[in-house]
């Protein structure tokens, strides 16, 4: 069953339920009003004073013979004398009504009137009002009066009324359904037009694709979620796509290198030529370059393949960033010999990974030591949660700043130094990571100067507080 015919059916289940109620409380509260007004009747009707005389010389009373004369009460009703002891007097042209115990009550005085329903003789429904006679004084305690008549005048207009009201009710559900299934339709269309694109992205693998999303509705929110769904898995495609090429790029300038001094290792072997001591020295140590250039460069791509987390989607610790680049500075320290380092660290601790967050740090390090010339100065400082890294070299011109930290970008100045390329990306995504920001600025009138950001304290939280709640509040 379809979205759209169950909440058609739904709507018509909905009114049928209102109909029915309005339906049987109109049908009840008529029929109450009817017998009501019924009641009122009977009890306002008055039998005339010789008839009631006549029908009791019909059960032998001594009653004066002028005082006897045929009914006279209006036809709809029919009137009958009982007696203290149950007898019935009644016209023989009217057929008799059976007595109630509350009738033989009137008639001997222990009630005043009764209001009853009762069966004629021919089985006729009827409604009877019993009052004790207004007639002579000697008799009155003796006798009681029962006026009937037929519940027809009831029944019929509530069967009429029925009728009515079942027609009504069946029309009132049938609009119902057929309303419901026009307004789920027109209402569901922007859901169809969902559909049509989910099922259109299933089979062709087209994320091209968006959805009109008007209004503010939860339809038209629906749809921009989902316009939003396709386009990050566009851009994720495409960065994905962009990777392989770009790491497929890089890759081959190692691995062609490599290849040919693999190969010119194989000639000289096959020929039986050897190759002087010295080249075969510088050869060796190109290929040892190149497979640690090709080590390098897949670890990194390793690196920028996990998934991009939140602070609150991954474990992290409560890590001392001034320990961390401290022990980052005396690694690359190794690696710049010609060059002065010198550094400023303030305790500073946040929530991240250890060993993330010191790759970063050497990254960055290692970027300032690439491009300092011999004798230069790199310097560190760490105040305020604010970690800065300067160089003295030539700087980084203003329209490509936007590019650092995209994947695989290289200055163009910067081409011919060793690097895959990927150091500032991996460097950006660790800082994300851990709820910071990281840019570059140019350092006054020579140099650059990376500013990493990452909110923390200055003292580290007390062993009662959780180290992987969420980020460490800033100072």
């Amino acid at each position: 069953m379809t979205l759209r015919l169950r909440l058609g059916l739904a709507a018509a289940g909905a009114v049928a339920v209102a109909v029915s109620a309005v339906t049987v409380a109109s049908w009840l509260f008529t029929r109450q009003q009817l017998a009501d007004q019924l009641d009122s009747n009977l009890q306002s009707v008055q039998a005339q004073r010789g008839y009631v005389e006549w029908l009791l010389s019909l059960c032998g009373s001594e009653m004066p013979e002028d005082t006897g004369q045929r009914n006279e009460t209006p036809t709809p009703y029919v009137v009958q004398v009982i007696t203290a002891d149950g007898t019935v007097c009644a016209d023989p042209g009217n057929k008799e009504v059976e007595v109630d115990e509350s009738d033989l009550a009137v008639a001997r005085g222990v009630l005043t009137s009764a209001l009853h329903d009762a069966a004629s003789d021919g089985g006729q429904r009827m409604r009877v009002s019993t009052t004790r006679p207004t007639m002579r004084r000697e008799l009155s305690g003796q006798y009681a009066v029962s006026i009937a008549q037929s519940l027809s005048a009831v029944d019929k207009p509530l069967d009429s009324l029925a009728l009515f009201l079942l027609g009504f009710a069946g029309v009132g559900v049938l609009g119902a359904a057929t309303a419901g299934v026009g307004i789920s339709r027109a209402g569901l269309r922007p859901v169809e037009d969902l559909t049509d694109a989910a099922e259109h992205i299933a089979r062709t693998q087209d994320l091209t694709v968006r959805i009109p999303a008007d209004g503010n509705d939860e339809i038209a929110r629906l749809s921009k979620s989902f316009n939003d769904m396709t386009e990050a898995l566009a851009t994720s495609r495409e960065r994905q796509q962009q990777l392989i090429a770009d790491a497929g790029h890089e890759l081959r300038t190692p691995l062609t290198s490599l290849r040919a001094n693999i190969q010119l290792l194989i000639r000289s072997h096959s020929s039986g030529r050897e190759i002087p001591a010295t080249a075969m020295h510088e050869l060796l140590r190109s290929v040892e370059s190149q497979v640690g250039e090709l080590a390098t460069l897949i670890a990194d791509l390793q690196e920028l393949s996990r998934p991009d987390v939140t602070p609150h989607e991954t474990s992290l610790h409560v890590v001392a960033l001034h320990e961390v680049a401290r022990r980052a500075m005396e690694r690359v320290k190794l690696r710049g010999n010609e060059l002065e380092f010198n550094s400023d660290l303030d305790e500073w601790y946040v929530l991240s990974e250890h060993s993330a967050l010191e790759r970063a740090v050497v990254n960055l390090l290692d970027n300032a030591v690439k491009f300092s010339p011999a004798g230069g100065t790199v310097s560190l400082r760490l105040s305020d949660g604010q970690l800065v890294v300067r160089d003295q070299g030539p700087g980084i011109a203003a329209d490509e700043l936007p590019h650092v930290f995209d994947r695989f970008w290289r200055s163009p100045t910067a081409r011919s130094l060793p690097g895959s390329g990927l150091g500032l990306a991996i460097v950006a995504k660790t800082v994300q990571q851990a709820g910071g920001t990281v840019a570059l600025r140019p350092a006054g009138s020579q140099g650059t100067e990376a500013v990493v950001r990452i909110p923390g304290t200055r003292k580290p939280p007390s062993a009662s507080e959780p180290a992987c709640a969420g980020p460490v509040a800033g100072a």
